[in-house]
């Protein structure tokens, strides 16, 4: 089974965004894969993805914290600023975290950890909407 489609995220404020629920939505085909890998792909350069904890919100909180000290805006030798302040620290956030994520599928459904979940970073403070490059591969029977 082989299976491509696009998901279409609606814009969210600046931070990391538990998206496991609406990948899971967008891909009821996930439902019939017995085994198998789903890859994503963000189709964005100043935006990220990763999978951490699913339930604390304060996790999604500390780590954007972290970024922003890690990566602050207005560094002095920053030279791609036409787009503002955020951008290009967005751009360096994309790279570090990286914008590609492989999951294992298991009996239909993402074979994710107790704690686990798919986070969006959001890096800039209006990014717009987002997509999601989906492609599945595996088999439907056991």
């Amino acid at each position: 089974m082989w299976h491509q489609q696009e998901i279409h995220l609606p814009e969210m404020p600046r931070g990391f965004h538990l998206i496991t629920d609406e990948i899971v939505r967008a891909l009821p085909c996930l439902a019939e894969c017995h085994q198998g890998l789903l890859h994503l792909q963000l189709m964005h350069t100043s935006a990220s993805l990763t999978l951490n904890e699913n339930t604390d919100p304060d996790v999604r909180h500390d780590l954007d914290a972290f970024i922003r000290r890690l990566v602050p805006e207005g560094l002095s030798y920053f030279q791609h600023t036409l787009e503002g302040p955020d951008d290009m620290p967005a751009h360096v956030a994309s790279s570090l975290l990286g914008t590609q994520l492989s999951l294992a599928v298991r009996d239909g459904r993402l074979a994710l950890g107790t704690w686990q979940g798919v986070w969006l970073g959001e890096h800039r403070e209006q990014g717009g909407s987002r997509r999601l490059l989906a492609t599945l591969n595996g088999c439907t029977a056991p």
